[in-house]
């Protein structure tokens, strides 16, 4: 990657190599976090590198704020690395049969069902990444795996995906209430924005070396996909996901921060198991409740509410009503890993920007690198010497605070001279009807924080 994009840096996290202090009956088992490095274009030019991230944050936008409802065991901890990715993801190795079949899957708290590329006949349409050669997608191999089976109609977890109605669905059944049906659950397909996969569901077991296997674990045995390189493992809030499946108390990650290169860097993420409830806080975290949206349609985002948005001093003056969600489900601000930079509706990107605009008056806009880019504003910095950025922050409910880095929300685009707002809204004045979520938090915001989701203690 040209090394004149200095903190061009997806989002990511610091490494974590500290112990943190857990219930003492805890085991560990982690998985690494890593960016992704697959571009959605072939092209290695900056400016459409960050239209083509800036289109997919809006799009995946789109997806979350239009999202439609879907039709005890021992205490222990994982712990699997995390690795950034330059596409805006961050992807985790899991291991999935017997013998274990180890892939790697993007981590995504914005879904819940987890899926992998399978068979040999899989299909992924558009995937001809720099990084990724469609035809080498690795897959899945369902005839490898002794404990591998299909999903049966009248299975409670087809349920999850498809409500109980599906069972209307169960036609060569012997009866409404017959066990021995052999017809398997209704093939899935899932929208994420930009992208889409579909296929069938599986129980398969889930292995965390060396000691850690989940049998019967539901996933998507995917056969055609769309903009898709790699699996993805669900972590939303919806029975289907990985939290939910294994019956998590807690998970938490730190995303290493990335340039667009290939990066072996990564970051570990915790998962912990059980079901007792362990109220330990962390030392040196801010907590804020998990906020239940109104609407069902909604329920499988991470809600949290956002008292105030400063830029510098100045308290940016967003309507209350936008933090909270109203009867309808509309408004309020989520926490999601699968989009790349954070989207807020236009009525509040106008107050925000404008802010920045105010603050920063001495610099004059690059609008010819904001028409290219998809990113505004952005300000052409020559001649200033040392960069005069007011600070941006978010306020909880709870205490809890982000005092954001600069290269959290601003990234010099291109050369030295010119940075932009890394925060993307709607395009179009009628194209932002409010609906779903008002502020979506992407990975490049909570890059380098180290972030807990307690799930137990909501």
């Amino acid at each position: 990657m040209d090394s004149s994009l200095p903190f061009f840096s997806f989002v990511s996290f610091l490494i974590i190599s500290a112990t943190f202090p857990f219930a003492a009956t805890s085991d560990t088992i982690k998985v690494s976090l890593s960016p992704s490095h697959h571009h959605h274009s072939s092209s290695s030019d900056p400016y459409q590198i960050l239209n083509n991230l800036a289109t997919s944050s809006v799009a995946r936008a789109h997806h979350l704020k239009h999202h439609s409802p879907k039709t005890n065991v021992t205490s222990s901890l994982l712990k699997t690395p995390l690795f950034p990715h330059g596409y805006g993801g961050y992807t985790v190795s899991l291991s999935f049969g017997t013998p274990p079949q180890t892939l790697s899957f993007i981590m995504d708290t914005g879904s819940s069902l987890s899926w992998f590329p399978c068979t040999s006949r899989y299909l992924c349409s558009q995937c001809a990444f720099p990084n990724a050669d469609p035809s080498k997608i690795p897959t899945f191999s369902p005839k490898l795996s002794s404990s591998g089976k299909l999903v049966g109609c009248r299975n409670p977890k087809c349920n999850w995906l498809f409500g109980p109605n599906v069972e209307s669905r169960c036609q060569d059944c012997d009866g409404p209430t017959s066990k021995n049906c052999n017809q398997t659950c209704p093939p899935y397909l899932i929208q994420y924005g930009l992208g889409s996969t579909g296929g069938l569901l599986l129980l398969e077991n889930l292995v965390f070396p060396p000691h850690n296997t989940f049998q019967d674990f539901l996933v998507g045995c995917s056969i055609v996909s769309n903009r898709q390189p790699a699996g993805i493992v669900g972590f939303g809030r919806s029975p289907e996901s990985l939290p939910s499946q294994l019956h998590l108390n807690k998970f938490s990650y730190c995303l290493v921060s990335r340039r667009f290169d290939d990066t072996k860097v990564s970051s570990n993420m915790l998962l912990e198991t059980g079901s007792g409830s362990n109220d330990t806080k962390i030392p040196g975290l801010g907590y804020t409740p998990f906020y239940k949206n109104p609407n069902p349609a909604f329920h499988e985002f991470y809600y949290v509410t956002i008292r105030k948005i400063l830029v510098g001093n100045k308290q940016v003056k967003v309507p209350n009503s936008t933090f909270v969600p109203g009867p309808d489900g509309n408004g309020g601000t989520i926490v999601d890993s699968g989009s790349t930079f954070t989207f807020m509706e236009r009525p509040v990107f106008e107050l925000v920007s404008k802010e920045f605009e105010k603050q920063m008056g001495n610099y004059s806009r690059a609008r010819e690198v904001e028409n290219i880019s998809g990113l505004a504003p952005c300000f052409n910095v020559s001649g200033h010497g040392l960069m005069d950025v007011p600070e941006m922050s978010f306020y909880f409910n709870g205490g809890a605070k982000m005092g954001l880095p600069l290269a959290n929300y601003f990234s010099i685009v291109g050369d030295d001279n010119v940075v932009c707002l890394m925060i993307v809204t709607d395009k179009g004045v009628g194209e932002g009807a409010r609906s779903g979520p008002a502020i979506i938090l992407g990975n490049f915001q909570q890059q380098n924080y180290y972030i807990e989701f307690d799930l137990a203690n909501n």
